[in-house]
């Protein structure tokens, strides 16, 4: 019988905890859509986005879609106070001039030194050169929300990518279905881990060597 995993939204949801008020956020396709759902209304995130969006809400409401005001994933925003629209070259000058603290992506492969490779499935020949690359070498932290394997089973968390890369190096924190994983110069470190899971469990799911941080505990929301 396999272990159960994290829905989606859990995965956003402890993503949420990382982003701090005033942080310039970029949110990529996938689990990472969802984040800005789970962030306290009391905690200020400016979200920002390659379609030419700063400022941007969560998530709109059913019957409060505007066709004009999307995502990248091209989901439907809310509209809240002070939002700024702009030109996509903008807000690529943006990324491009350090200007955006975090940004969430989804992963196929991150390698044990922070690679990331996101935006081709060789097998599949499918894949997009785009604001991926400029989020990789542009922003200042990065975080990988992804599942902890992909459909055969077979670990996304890898000694060293065989996609093609989107950047080198970049990633400084992975959240998975499964666990919490911190990326350091002195390797991949085990942080929290889903209810009911073992460490030697994680590690089986995962390619590289896994550290245990001394305060090793269950994922907290």
């Amino acid at each position: 019988m396999s272990k159960e995993r994290l829905e989606r939204e859990v995965v956003a949801m402890r993503v949420a905890k990382e982003l701090n008020n005033g942080d310039v956020v970029n949110l990529g396709i996938g689990i990472p859509t969802l984040v800005s759902t789970f962030v306290p209304d009391d905690r200020q995130v400016v979200y920002h986005s390659e379609s030419g969006v700063l400022g941007c809400g969560p998530l709109a409401d059913e019957g409060e879609e505007d066709i004009d005001l999307i995502n990248a994933g091209g989901q439907f925003l809310k509209m809240v106070p002070g939002m700024a629209f702009f030109s996509t070259s903008d807000a690529f000058a943006m990324v491009r001039g350090g200007h955006v603290d975090v940004t969430v992506l989804g992963a196929h492969q991150v390698s044990e030194v922070g690679d990331l490779a996101n935006w081709m499935l060789p097998e599949r020949g499918v894949g997009n050169i785009g604001g991926a690359m400029d989020l990789a070498a542009g922003v200042k932290r990065i975080i990988v929300a992804m599942t902890h394997t992909d459909q055969n089973d077979s670990p996304k968390i890898v000694k060293e990518c065989s996609f093609p890369p989107t950047g080198r190096r970049c990633v400084s924190l992975i959240v998975t279905d499964v666990a919490v994983i911190e990326v350091t110069s002195g390797g991949l470190v085990l942080k929290e881990m889903a209810p009911g899971w073992t460490p030697e469990e994680v590690q089986a799911l995962t390619e590289p060597e896994l550290k245990l941080a001394p305060d090793l505990k269950e994922i907290e929301l």
